[in-house]
């Protein structure tokens, strides 16, 4: 698996958890946001894609992530001198219902402050787990992108616990919730890190840009 993928992570670090702007790195660097609801499996992913154990915090204990969170990532393309740094930025779960109606506005507004105001944000991965049909909250966020003008790659995570035919059925299933039929969908596995170096692939595309 190793051998074919054409972009390599050379590091990974945890940088700075923020709630308001002041608290965001001081370093300026192009950034890549993870979004989900909780518990779809967002910091596996980032532990998956970073290969850093423990990077981000696996929590059993949905909605832990009460911050942005802000990772350094390195990378570089296989057989070449040119190397990137990017910050993966990991946004609170959304939709969680045990977290107080008070506590989900604070965290709504400082989360929408900071997808509306960044200058540097290149565009945001939205986890929806494969198994599932998405729900309003997913539903909602997607709109809420589109309509802001934010790129948006929709990630399928936790592709490993179905079959094949169940796969692309709950693919298809997701298009037409989001009412877009030819929505690029990406199937990741963060046990088997399958979508990794397709996900690699398009991180190191927009860096590029």
């Amino acid at each position: 698996m190793e051998e074919k993928e054409s972009v390599l992570i050379t590091q990974g670090r945890y940088v700075a958890s923020a709630v308001k702007k002041e608290q965001y790195p001081e370093t300026e660097r192009p950034e890549i946001v993870f979004i989900g609801r909780s518990n779809v499996g967002k910091s596996s992913l980032i532990n998956s894609l970073t290969r850093v154990r423990n990077l981000a915090r696996v929590s059993a204990q949905p909605g832990k992530t009460q911050t942005i969170n802000f990772y350094e990532v390195g990378l570089k393309w296989r057989e070449e001198e040119r190397r990137k740094i990017f910050y993966l930025v990991d946004l609170p779960g959304y939709g969680y219902a045990r977290t107080g109606k008070e506590q989900r506005k604070i965290w709504a507004k400082f989360i929408e402050e900071y997808l509306l105001t960044s200058p540097r944000l290149l565009f945001v991965c939205q986890l929806i787990d494969i198994r599932h049909e998405p729900m309003a909250s997913d539903c909602d966020m997607f709109q809420w992108l589109v309509e802001h003008h934010i790129p948006v790659l929709v990630v399928a995570t936790k592709a490993d616990k179905i079959g094949k035919n169940a796969r692309q059925k709950n693919i298809a299933q997701i298009r037409r919730r989001f009412g877009v039929p030819d929505l690029s969908v990406l199937p990741y596995s963060s046990l088997k890190n399958e979508g990794r170096s397709d996900l690699l692939d398009v991180i190191g595309d927009s860096l590029i840009e």
